[in-house]
Protein backbone atom coordinates (compact mmCIF):
# COMPACT_ATOMS: atom_id res chain seq x y z
CA UNK A 1 0.00 0.00 0.00
CA UNK A 2 1.24 3.49 -0.89
CA UNK A 3 -0.15 6.19 1.39
CA UNK A 4 0.29 9.96 1.62
CA UNK A 5 -0.78 11.73 4.82
CA UNK A 6 -1.53 15.41 4.20
CA UNK A 7 -2.74 18.31 6.34
CA UNK A 8 -1.88 21.80 7.49
CA UNK A 9 1.27 22.27 9.57
CA UNK A 10 0.48 21.28 13.14
CA UNK A 11 -2.47 19.06 12.22
CA UNK A 12 -0.83 15.84 13.37
CA UNK A 13 0.04 14.34 10.00
CA UNK A 14 3.54 13.25 11.05
CA UNK A 15 2.24 11.53 14.17
CA UNK A 16 -0.40 9.71 12.13
CA UNK A 17 2.03 8.79 9.33
CA UNK A 18 4.48 7.29 11.85
CA UNK A 19 1.58 5.39 13.44
CA UNK A 20 0.53 3.98 10.07
CA UNK A 21 4.13 3.04 9.32
CA UNK A 22 4.43 1.14 12.60
CA UNK A 23 1.03 -0.55 12.33
CA UNK A 24 1.56 -1.74 8.75
CA UNK A 25 5.32 -2.25 9.16
CA UNK A 26 6.06 -0.18 6.06
CA UNK A 27 8.70 2.53 5.51
CA UNK A 28 7.99 6.06 6.73
CA UNK A 29 9.16 8.86 4.42
CA UNK A 30 9.06 12.48 5.58
CA UNK A 31 9.00 15.08 2.81
CA UNK A 32 10.40 17.78 5.10
CA UNK A 33 13.43 15.59 5.85
CA UNK A 34 14.06 15.25 2.11
CA UNK A 35 13.61 18.97 1.49
CA UNK A 36 15.37 20.79 4.35
CA UNK A 37 19.17 21.05 4.39
CA UNK A 38 21.45 22.59 7.03
CA UNK A 39 20.86 26.25 7.82
CA UNK A 40 17.18 26.00 6.88
CA UNK A 41 18.11 25.89 3.20
CA UNK A 42 15.63 24.14 0.93
CA UNK A 43 16.63 21.63 -1.70
CA UNK A 44 16.17 22.90 -5.28
CA UNK A 45 13.13 21.26 -6.87
CA UNK A 46 15.07 19.25 -9.44
CA UNK A 47 17.17 17.54 -6.75
CA UNK A 48 14.17 17.30 -4.40
CA UNK A 49 12.07 15.50 -7.03
CA UNK A 50 14.92 13.08 -7.82
CA UNK A 51 15.41 12.30 -4.12
CA UNK A 52 11.68 11.79 -3.64
CA UNK A 53 11.41 9.55 -6.73
CA UNK A 54 14.31 7.41 -5.51
CA UNK A 55 12.81 7.02 -2.03
CA UNK A 56 9.42 6.03 -3.41
CA UNK A 57 10.88 3.61 -5.96
CA UNK A 58 13.00 1.88 -3.30
CA UNK A 59 9.93 0.20 -1.74
CA UNK A 60 6.67 -1.22 -3.03
CA UNK A 61 4.89 -0.04 0.15
CA UNK A 62 5.36 3.19 2.09
CA UNK A 63 3.69 5.99 3.99
CA UNK A 64 4.62 9.49 2.94
CA UNK A 65 4.27 12.40 5.36
CA UNK A 66 3.77 15.81 3.84
CA UNK A 67 2.13 18.15 1.40
CA UNK A 68 4.39 19.96 -1.10
CA UNK A 69 1.71 20.39 -3.75
CA UNK A 70 4.36 20.74 -6.46
CA UNK A 71 5.35 17.09 -5.87
CA UNK A 72 1.89 15.63 -6.56
CA UNK A 73 2.75 14.24 -9.99
CA UNK A 74 5.76 12.44 -8.47
CA UNK A 75 4.31 11.22 -5.19
CA UNK A 76 0.85 10.30 -6.47
CA UNK A 77 1.89 8.39 -9.61
CA UNK A 78 1.05 5.07 -7.98
CA UNK A 79 -0.68 6.21 -4.77
CA UNK A 80 -3.37 4.02 -3.22
CA UNK A 81 -4.59 6.18 -0.36
CA UNK A 82 -4.50 9.85 0.63
CA UNK A 83 -5.29 10.57 4.27
CA UNK A 84 -6.16 14.17 5.07
CA UNK A 85 -5.85 15.17 8.73
CA UNK A 86 -8.44 17.97 8.81
CA UNK A 87 -8.92 19.04 12.41
CA UNK A 88 -10.46 22.37 13.38
CA UNK A 89 -8.47 25.56 13.04
CA UNK A 90 -8.31 26.00 16.82
CA UNK A 91 -7.01 22.49 17.45
CA UNK A 92 -4.49 22.69 14.61
CA UNK A 93 -3.17 26.05 15.79
CA UNK A 94 -2.95 24.81 19.40
CA UNK A 95 -0.99 21.74 18.27
CA UNK A 96 1.36 23.87 16.13
CA UNK A 97 2.04 26.26 19.03
CA UNK A 98 2.58 23.41 21.49
CA UNK A 99 4.95 21.59 19.13
CA UNK A 100 6.94 24.74 18.34
CA UNK A 101 7.28 25.65 22.02
CA UNK A 102 8.36 22.12 22.94
CA UNK A 103 10.94 21.96 20.16
CA UNK A 104 12.29 25.42 21.00
CA UNK A 105 12.48 24.63 24.72
CA UNK A 106 14.28 21.32 24.09
CA UNK A 107 16.48 22.74 21.29
CA UNK A 108 15.55 19.60 19.38
CA UNK A 109 17.16 19.05 15.98
CA UNK A 110 14.20 18.50 13.69
CA UNK A 111 15.83 16.51 10.86
CA UNK A 112 18.97 14.52 11.66
CA UNK A 113 22.19 15.99 10.37
CA UNK A 114 20.73 19.38 9.45
CA UNK A 115 21.32 21.22 12.71
CA UNK A 116 17.92 22.85 12.13
CA UNK A 117 16.26 23.64 15.44
CA UNK A 118 13.28 25.80 16.23
CA UNK A 119 13.83 28.74 18.54
CA UNK A 120 11.32 30.88 20.37
CA UNK A 121 12.32 33.83 18.19
CA UNK A 122 11.95 31.88 14.94
CA UNK A 123 8.74 30.14 16.04
CA UNK A 124 6.90 33.12 17.49
CA UNK A 125 8.53 36.38 16.36
CA UNK A 126 9.70 35.81 12.80
CA UNK A 127 8.23 36.03 9.31
CA UNK A 128 9.42 32.42 8.96
CA UNK A 129 7.36 31.30 11.97
CA UNK A 130 5.67 27.92 11.66
CA UNK A 131 2.83 29.45 13.68
CA UNK A 132 2.43 32.23 11.11
CA UNK A 133 2.66 29.62 8.35
CA UNK A 134 -0.19 27.65 9.96
CA UNK A 135 -2.29 30.82 10.27
CA UNK A 136 -1.65 31.79 6.65
CA UNK A 137 -2.16 28.38 5.04
CA UNK A 138 -5.00 26.74 6.98
CA UNK A 139 -7.98 28.07 4.97
CA UNK A 140 -6.24 27.81 1.60
CA UNK A 141 -5.10 24.24 2.31
CA UNK A 142 -8.64 23.26 3.21
CA UNK A 143 -9.95 24.68 -0.10
CA UNK A 144 -7.23 22.92 -2.09
CA UNK A 145 -7.75 19.57 -0.37
CA UNK A 146 -11.53 19.78 -0.83
CA UNK A 147 -10.92 20.41 -4.54
CA UNK A 148 -8.87 17.21 -4.69
CA UNK A 149 -11.97 15.23 -3.74
CA UNK A 150 -13.64 16.18 -7.02
CA UNK A 151 -10.56 16.38 -9.25
CA UNK A 152 -10.91 13.76 -12.00
CA UNK A 153 -7.12 13.29 -12.09
CA UNK A 154 -7.26 11.64 -8.66
CA UNK A 155 -10.63 9.82 -8.76
CA UNK A 156 -8.82 6.46 -8.83
CA UNK A 157 -7.31 7.18 -5.41
CA UNK A 158 -9.02 6.33 -2.13
CA UNK A 159 -9.32 9.53 -0.10
CA UNK A 160 -9.95 9.58 3.67
CA UNK A 161 -10.71 12.80 5.54
CA UNK A 162 -10.18 12.65 9.32
CA UNK A 163 -11.86 15.49 11.20
CA UNK A 164 -11.19 14.55 14.82
CA UNK A 165 -8.67 12.64 16.93
CA UNK A 166 -11.39 10.06 17.60
CA UNK A 167 -11.89 9.45 13.85
CA UNK A 168 -8.11 9.16 13.53
CA UNK A 169 -7.93 6.56 16.32
CA UNK A 170 -10.68 4.50 14.69
CA UNK A 171 -9.03 4.79 11.26
CA UNK A 172 -5.66 3.65 12.63
CA UNK A 173 -7.23 0.84 14.68
CA UNK A 174 -9.14 -0.51 11.66
CA UNK A 175 -6.32 -0.07 9.13
CA UNK A 176 -5.11 -3.33 7.61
Amino acid sequence: MKINVIGTSGSGKSTLARGISQKLNIPYIELDALFWRPGWQGTPDEAFFVSLSEKLAANDKWVLDGNYKRTQTVKWREIDLIVWVDYSFGRTLFQAVKRAATRAWNKQEIWAGTGNCESFRKSFFSRDSIILWTLKTFANNRRQYEALLSNPDWQHVRFVRLRSPKQTQVFLRDLT
